[in-house]
């Protein structure tokens, strides 16, 4: 039994321990491994390094190259603006006439003819009124008259046997007749007279409203004013219309278009060139595409708008083919007379706090700043009033980074135009 128990005490021992004994080579192998994790490191490391300087150096070259380049701006030569100067304003086509007709007598609307967009000659009916009210006061009024005259007859004959018998008490002798019958008499005659004419003046006034009634009656017939175009209509069979000027009896709106006038209002700057008529003017509409219609200032209000500060101007333009019509807006183009000043492209000025300055480029390709003053701003044009002279060379739309005495390319084209058209369109 002792043999037995120590022979598995022995046993779990041995199952216990844990062996230390390496195989041999071992320790060489471990340090060969390391050995190339380290060099596989060094090498990555000096190669991320070669590259980041490689990147700096080629960055720091390309910086340099570029600081040596030179800016490229556009430059034009600037001439005076000429003798005359382009205005391009907005403007409103109205009609040279334009009337609304309403009904002059009430009744009802027995037939109309013409509706809107026809055209019509001046005396063409329009429309006709039925009046049966005036119709019934013309024959009363004519009744009257007639009476009224048959009044007088009786009257001449009470007035021509006063007078007779007048005359005879009057031409009786002295004591056949008494005073008293005598001055009768007469009375009686100034009576006869004044019923006579009484009578005559009743007569006088049944033919005013006779005529009166007459001449409403031509009314039934609603005619045009003018020659034109029937714009609105608002008159149908049977409606019943009123005489007078009130909204529910408007019947037609005529207008007529040939001539016709264009309203526009020009600033406050410009207007003492407009004051005297005569100043020619070029209209275009957008509806007309390569349509230019020539005209001339007629008539100015000759007075500032207090409120938009501004002049309305009246331009008379041909209409013949009528083309316009009432109420367009149009493009009006002014030639205004200049001032004959140095005219910039508004892309060649830089605003500094020192005031509105231009860059002039010499032959060699400088650039100097130099101050301006604004005589007149016309949107892509501006007129300058000092600083330039007719031929100076200025750079348009200069770059923030240019500074004074800096050297730039030039790129213009023979004559200089082709640059500003580049820049300014």
């Amino acid at each position: 039994m002792a043999t037995h128990a120590h022979s598995v005490h022995g046993a779990e021992s041995d199952s216990a321990h844990v062996s230390t004994t390496f195989a041999p080579g071992t320790g060489r192998r471990l340090k060969i491994s390391a050995s190339a994790g380290a060099i596989v490191l060094i090498a990555s490391f000096l190669t991320v390094h070669f590259l980041k300087a490689s990147g700096e150096s080629k960055l720091h070259e390309t910086s340099k190259a570029e600081s040596s380049l030179k800016q490229l701006v556009n430059v034009i030569a600037v001439q005076s603006s000429g003798t005359t100067r382009p205005l391009t304003l907005p403007g409103e086509t109205a009609a040279w006439y334009e009337s609304t007709l309403y009904a002059r007598v009430t009744g009802y609307v027995g037939k109309w003819s013409v509706d809107i967009g026809d055209h019509v000659r001046q005396g063409q009916v329009l429309a006709i009124i039925e009046t049966p009210e005036l119709d019934a006061d013309l024959i009363a009024a004519r009744a009257e008259l007639t009476a009224a005259q048959a009044q007088v007859k009786v009257r001449a004959a009470e007035a021509e046997f006063a007078k007779s018998t007048n005359e005879r008490w009057r031409d009786s002798p002295r004591g056949v007749v008494s005073e008293q019958e005598r001055e009768a008499k007469r009375s009686d005659f100034d009576s006869a007279m004044a019923r006579l004419n009484a009578a005559h003046a009743q007569v006088e006034l049944d033919k005013a409203r006779v005529e009166r009634f007459t001449a409403l009656q031509q009314f039934k017939q609603v005619t045009a004013p003018f020659d034109g175009t029937v714009t609105e209509r608002r008159v149908d069979v049977g409606n019943l219309v009123t005489a007078g000027s009130t909204s529910n009896t408007l019947l037609y709106r005529l207008s007529q278009e040939s001539p016709m006038r264009v309203f526009v209002d020009v600033p406050q700057s410009v207007s003492g060139e407009l004051l005297k008529p005569g100043v020619t003017v070029q209209i275009k509409a957008s509806s007309l595409p390569g349509v230019t219609i020539s005209g001339e200032v007629a008539r100015t209000a000759k007075a500032i708008n207090p409120q938009s500060r501004t002049l309305r101007v009246e331009v008379d333009i041909p209409n013949t083919d009528q083309a316009l019509v009432p109420g367009m807006y149009v493009d009006v183009n002014f030639a205004l007379q200049s001032s004959n000043l140095i005219q910039v492209p508004a892309a060649a000025l830089v605003f500094r706090s020192s005031g509105p300055q231009v860059a002039l480029v010499d032959s060699t390709g400088r650039v100097n700043f130099r101050k301006v003053t604004i005589s007149r701003d016309d949107g892509n044009m501006v007129e300058v009033g000092s600083g330039l002279s007719p031929g100076d060379r200025v750079a348009l739309n200069i770059s923030s980074r240019i500074s004074d005495g800096e050297t730039v390319t030039v790129a213009e084209s023979g004559d200089g135009a082709s640059a500003v058209a580049a820049k300014v369109r």
